[in-house]
């Protein structure tokens, strides 16, 4: 049943070397990569893609952008409902006559659940291109509650807050190898103030501008300690997240009763 709650939940990371902005290439390889995941491991919960998995990280959305019926979301769906199971990453969406990072969550009924990134890298010049999102998204999965995030959010805590008592965060990224240290340390941090899982998908490969991607894709637990990194191998990688975890180290150390109350404007 797509709403049972689950106590496990059985996660897929992937982690690819990116065809710059090229989509139909780059959903060809994705289709090969998850069929012989998904012949591997037939039961699977959620596979997770890199940010704007089909295209690379680019500022120029003009020619590429999609809307919310494009091909890649179409192919999401054709994914999921497939094989029974969830799949999510970002891409370029116009919407409105803006354009968007957005992080796209469809389930296996082929319902869609979307966040636009609210932390628009500037350092970049993303913040030229694309408009930011304006609020947070709380994803309802199999009994989970997710937090979904993109990249440059990584960097703000009280943004991440955990508010909504989820039990997983998932920031996917283009997060290049010369500030990989950072991504290193974030991560961690942020499973263990929030008290949750927290899973990172990053790329690998060199892109367009010449910025070099060394993976690091990792999955921590609410004590922050890793239980997955895919270090810079191109590919995939799983792991079995269990839910009891999260409620034992709530009960036990129940440090989220005393955060502060931020508001977000």
């Amino acid at each position: 049943m797509i709403n049972e709650h689950k106590n496990e939940l059985f996660v897929v990371t992937v982690q690819p070397d990116i065809v710059w902005e090229n989509i139909e290439q780059n959903i060809k390889n994705y289709s090969i990569l998850i069929d012989e995941i998904c012949e591997v491991h037939p039961i699977i919960d959620l596979i997770i893609l890199p940010e704007m998995f089909t295209t690379g990280f680019t500022v120029n959305p003009f020619e590429i952008a999609e809307n919310m019926d494009g091909i890649t979301i179409n192919w999401m769906k054709e994914i999921a409902i497939q094989n029974k199971l969830a799949i999510c990453g970002s891409l370029i969406i116009t919407e409105n006559s803006k354009y968007y990072n957005r992080f796209i969550f469809v389930k296996p009924d082929g319902s869609v659940d979307f966040y636009d990134k609210r932390h628009l890298f500037s350092y970049a010049g993303e913040h030229q291109s694309f408009s930011n999102g304006v609020k947070k998204v709380l994803i309802n999965y199999k009994g989970w509650k997710i937090n979904p995030y993109i990249c440059y959010d990584l960097r703000f805590p009280v943004w991440c807050r955990n508010t909504d008592d989820v039990e997983l965060m998932i920031f996917v990224a283009n997060w290049p190898n010369k500030r990989i240290s950072h991504w290193e340390k974030l991560l961690p941090a942020r499973a263990i103030e929030n008290q949750c899982f927290v899973i990172g998908v990053n790329r690998v490969g060199i892109d367009f501008n010449n910025l070099e991607y060394t993976g690091k894709s990792c999955i921590f637990d609410a004590l922050g300690n890793e239980i997955l990194n895919m270090q810079n191998r191109e590919g995939f990688d799983f792991a079995i997240l269990k839910k009891s975890e999260i409620v034992h180290i709530k009960t036990s150390m129940p440090f989220g009763k005393d955060n502060d109350t931020f508001e977000i404007l």
